[in-house]
């Protein structure tokens, strides 16, 4: 049987399940419970979180549409589901979704609730990169980007200061928000800046040849305040 809503942590509601798919939830009350688990105690990143809950749940409704019980999953099952997959998914979309069903069942392994993996041995498309898709600005198409920008306003600032050290940096927008103002320090004659990316920090400083165009970005002194 299936868990009831409210016995369902908000985590879980605000991923999309009401309660565990069906399933899982026919699979016994462990199963439920260990489904509940790794999502909240197991992944802790919420757009990684998000993005297995996605995965995880399209799988599992096939398995509903197809009859497919729990312990009855096998590796061409879910070999069968990767092929589907790829008629609709690019290749990164479809090694994500591998990847969520193959940890989710790991941890129902570990749990005791089915005997082996079924996706263990299942392997995902080939995909290599070879050239990024984000396209790279020239130094003058970087210099009119921010000379273009409206710094009037508190707004203008703050976007100022976001595409300044990303363009300067190559950092990720969340590293950037994620910065406080003594985040952008001073050591020496250098200036610097700390992001704080997913599992560790990293000081960088910009070249002396950046290093003007990035203080104009990032103001320590004078902010501009609103009209009252």
């Amino acid at each position: 049987m299936t868990r009831e809503p409210d016995a369902v942590p908000a985590t879980i509601r605000r991923l999309g399940f009401e309660c565990a798919p069906a399933t899982i939830g026919r699979a016994g009350e462990q199963a439920s419970h260990r489904f509940i688990e790794f999502f909240t105690a197991n992944i802790r990143n919420k757009n990684t979180r998000l993005a297995y809950a996605r995965a995880v749940g399209q799988f599992f409704a096939w398995c509903e549409k197809k009859r497919f019980p729990l312990s009855g999953l096998q590796p061409t099952i879910v070999a069968i589901y990767v092929e589907e997959l790829q008629q609709s998914h690019s290749a990164p979309s479809v090694k994500q979704h591998l990847a969520a069903i193959r940890m989710l069942f790991d941890w129902l392994v570990i749990g005791q609730v089915i005997p082996t993996n079924p996706a263990s041995t299942v392997r995902g498309p080939k995909h290599t990169a070879k050239r990024g898709k984000t396209p790279v600005l020239t130094a003058e198409e970087a210099r009119q980007t921010l000379d273009s920008i409206y710094v009037c306003t508190i707004g203008g600032f703050r976007d100022r200061a976001l595409i300044g050290v990303m363009v300067y940096s190559f950092a990720r927008i969340g590293a950037v928000v994620g910065m406080k103002v003594e985040d952008y320090f001073q050591q020496g004659k250098r200036w610097w800046i700390r992001l704080h990316e997913k599992r560790w920090q990293a000081a960088r400083g910009p070249g002396p040849s950046q290093r003007r165009d990035l203080s104009r970005c990032l103001p320590r002194s004078r902010w501009p305040r609103p009209h009252p």
